[in-house]
C-alpha cells in the first residue's frame, strides 16, 4: 500500500467530520460512497467495453483504474470512520486473503 495513504485518508476523513460531523447518518453516507464509487467502476468497465451499442466506446482502461482508486479511497475513509485500527484491520485482511489463496509471503509475515 502507498505509504501515503493512512496518512491522506485521515486528513480526508477530519475534513468531513469538520464539515458533517460523524454520527450515525455520516457514517451511512460514506458506506454509500463506497457503492457509488462502485457503481462508477461497473459503468466506466461498459463503457470501456463499449456493451452498450448505442453509445460505443466511452471509457478506457485508464477511466476504469481511476474510478477502482476511487473505490478503494472511499472504502479507507469509511474503514477509519468506523474504526480507530483501521491500518491493522485492512492489514490483517489482506494478509489472510493472501493465506487463503496460498500466496506466498517472502517477508515472511
Amino acid at each position: 500500500m502507498s505509504a501515503a495513504l493512512w496518512p491522506v485518508v485521515a486528513r480526508i476523513t477530519a475534513a468531513l467530520d469538520k464539515a458533517n460531523g460523524r454520527d450515525e447518518h455520516e457514517l451511512a453516507m460514506r458506506l454509500l460512497k463506497v457503492g457509488e464509487e462502485a457503481g462508477e467502476v461497473a459503468a466506466a468497465y461498459i463503457g470501456a467495453t463499449g456493451q452498450n451499442p448505442r453509445k460505443g466506446t466511452t471509457h478506457g482502461p485508464g477511466d476504469v483504474a481511476r474510478e477502482l482508486a476511487d473505490v478503494i479511497i472511499a472504502a479507507a475513509v469509511a474503514l477509519h470512520t468506523i474504526t480507530d485500527h483501521a491500518p491493522s484491520v485492512l492489514d490483517a485482511k489482506l494478509h489472510a486473503a493472501a493465506r487463503h489463496l496460498a500466496v506466498p509471503n517472502p517477508k515472511g509475515q
